[in-house]
């Protein structure tokens, strides 16, 4: 990997406990759709990096991630990072990347902040009018956690060939109202949605635990291990 000094542009809130960081881009960075960096904090010491997905798709000037601000060193660390503050950059590095077959669909599969990598993809597809059909399966406990639930909604209305299936596994906990889909993500559901799509490539990305259960949900409802693609985060 090459290693690049950047600094952060700025900190934008995206739900609860979880935040957008901005970093600027070096003008030599590239990278695919769905790829990742580690990012370095020089001034922290010892546990200084983590690996975090590219939000931001690659024509944007600037590199965006995203994450739950957890109550690790790191993420005190980052969340408290004042605008200008110089970071390192390594990568990019990463093979969640979309496939080159434009005849065949995409079905992502996200739980929580694991939708990053997927945003990106999506971003990218929609400035650059890919003719493909994609369709997202996005899991939250809560609207309240759901981070760019906007940004997908505005999509799937005003983008061609895109379909956001979202739903929230614990509305009894939520002061937000909602109106779409609840509970988990299964076989079934998952049945479903592939039911209408032909030959798809299936992604996923989330917490190991989420990752390994949909792997199993997607071999049972008929996808085979050859076209199904996953990236767990660790300690997201």
């Amino acid at each position: 990997m090459t290693s690049y000094r950047s600094r952060l542009i700025a900190r934008q809130e995206l739900a609860e406990g979880t935040a957008a960081f901005h970093f600027e881009k070096p003008d030599d960075f590239a990278f695919k759709p769905g790829q990742a960096i580690e990012l370095i904090l020089p001034e922290l010491g010892g546990e200084n990096r983590h690996a975090f997905s590219l939000v931001s798709a690659p024509f944007e000037d600037r590199l965006t991630i995203a994450t739950r601000l957890r109550d690790s060193a790191f993420k005190r660390a980052l969340g408290s990072l004042p605008a200008g503050a110089a970071a390192e950059i390594d990568g990019p590095f990463g093979a969640l990347t979309l496939h080159n077959d434009r005849s065949r669909p995409a079905l992502f599969v996200a739980g929580g902040i694991g939708i990053t990598p997927f945003v990106c993809m999506l971003r990218h597809a929609a400035k650059l009018r890919l003719a493909q059909r994609f369709v997202l399966v996005y899991s939250n406990r809560r609207p309240e956690d759901a981070a760019f639930l906007a940004e997908l909604e505005e999509l799937a209305a005003h983008g061609e060939g895109f379909e956001l299936v979202a739903t929230m596994t614990q509305m009894s906990n939520s002061k937000q109202p909602w109106v779409g889909r609840t509970g988990a993500v299964d076989s079934e559901l998952l049945s479903q949605v592939l039911g209408g799509l032909s030959s798809a490539v299936c992604y996923v990305a989330g917490p190991p635990a989420m990752v390994a259960a949909m792997r199993g949900h997607l071999n049972r409802a008929g996808a085979d291990d050859d076209d199904i693609r996953s990236e767990d985060f660790f300690g997201y």
